[in-house]
């Protein structure tokens, strides 16, 4: 038994954040080398991995649809730490580059995640059912907030440029928040039905992890103090990572707005590890609601985090998205609603999402 326990301590999840963490403090305040990059790169990369473990650890202790919100909220604050990190450090187009990933955000969780949940989903199980309730008012959150906090300020005349001003950027700030917790209550308390599993015949799933024996408390506090340094650590190394990051795309002639969507693709690679998995598994709605829950925390935490930040920061706080982003958002909701509407999915749906996906990235290099 001892063993046992000493090999599960030992295990890589566990080892890997400690590691991060050494890593961070390392590489903290220095220009690491070509060789530091890339060997910081890839435990960047583990520590995503680890963290995605320690997530669906935790979220399988709470039960869903609480599981889904653990990893939600959990890369917001990643996402929220790296925007007011870089944007405090300055340089060219850090005015529009919370407005960039964001909405890289939530182009990569309504197609890539959903798309990329349905296609796996509907090849290993034919058709793939949700339910449609839960998943169209989380889609109804989504689609309002994207629009107060990116549509409006394209359009609104009180200040030059598709930027608010302070009193509709604290506006568009609360709203967000009120929005997001109204959405939390009705998905954990009101209405949690709504969010749970349903099978082909639209019978809810109460217990995931096919039948898997939830973890201890124990196990449960130690993968959630895990998950916070893995966290921490992402963090820490994507800053470190950051210039390098800046300077690849700048080297291969993409736009400045691209390290947004770079951000967005880091910040949300545990989400769509786990959304793949759950997809796997005929368990779609967990996929909905980390796809959906995280495009939500993804603006209704960001936007207020940011209007707060923008108290120090010096310039205007670009939001407002332009003429193509426009048309990409407006086709995404549209196709989103088609998409929710019958409660089922086969890999038709999938793919078109994933190509609306590819349509944004290409058009991000291309614009």
């Amino acid at each position: 038994m001892a063993t046992a326990q000493r090999s599960t301590l030992l295990s890589w999840p566990n080892i890997v954040p400690v590691l991060a963490v050494l890593a961070l403090v390392g590489t903290w305040g220095r220009e690491p080398g070509p060789v530091l990059v890339v060997l910081v790169a890839i435990v960047l990369g583990a520590a995503v991995l680890a963290a995605v473990h320690h997530a669906e650890v935790v979220a399988h202790r709470v039960g869903e649809p609480y599981g889904s919100l653990v990893l939600a909220v959990a890369v917001t604050v990643i996402e929220v730490a790296l925007i007011v990190t870089l944007m405090v450090s300055g340089g060219p187009g850090t005015e529009t580059l919370a407005r960039d990933t964001v909405f890289a955000a939530v182009m990569i969780t309504t197609n890539g995640i959903v798309g990329l949940a349905l296609l796996v989903g509907a090849i290993k199980h034919c058709l793939v059912p949700f339910n449609a309730e839960g998943t169209g008012a989380a889609l109804a959150t989504v689609a309002s907030l994207a629009t107060l906090s990116l549509v409006l300020p394209t359009f609104t005349m009180a200040r030059q440029g598709p930027v608010f001003s302070p009193g509709q950027l604290a506006f568009a700030a609360i709203a967000s928040l009120a929005l997001y917790g109204m959405f939390v209550l009705t998905q954990t308390v009101r209405h949690r039905d709504f969010f749970l599993p349903v099978t082909s015949e639209g019978a809810l799933v109460e217990e995931d992890g096919e039948h898997a024996e939830p973890p201890s408390n124990r196990t449960a506090l130690i993968s959630l103090g895990l998950l916070v340094l893995a966290l921490i650590s992402v963090v820490g190394l994507a800053k470190v990572e950051s210039p390098a990051i800046e300077a690849g795309v700048a080297a291969v002639g993409f736009p400045q707005s691209f390290v947004g969507v770079v951000i967005a693709l880091l910040v949300l690679l545990p989400e769509t590890l786990a959304a793949v998995r759950a997809a796997a598994r005929d368990r779609i709605q967990i996929s909905m609601n980390l796809a959906l829950g995280s495009a939500m925390a993804s603006i209704g935490l960001t936007i207020p985090a940011i209007a707060v930040a923008s108290i120090w920061l010096e310039g205007d706080l670009a939001l407002g998205l332009g003429p193509t982003q426009l048309v990409l958002f407006g086709l995404t909701i549209v196709v989103s609603v088609l998409t929710v509407v019958p409660g089922r999915a086969t890999r038709l749906q999938g793919g078109v999402h994933l190509v609306l996906l590819a349509a944004f990235l290409f058009l991000s290099i291309n614009p």
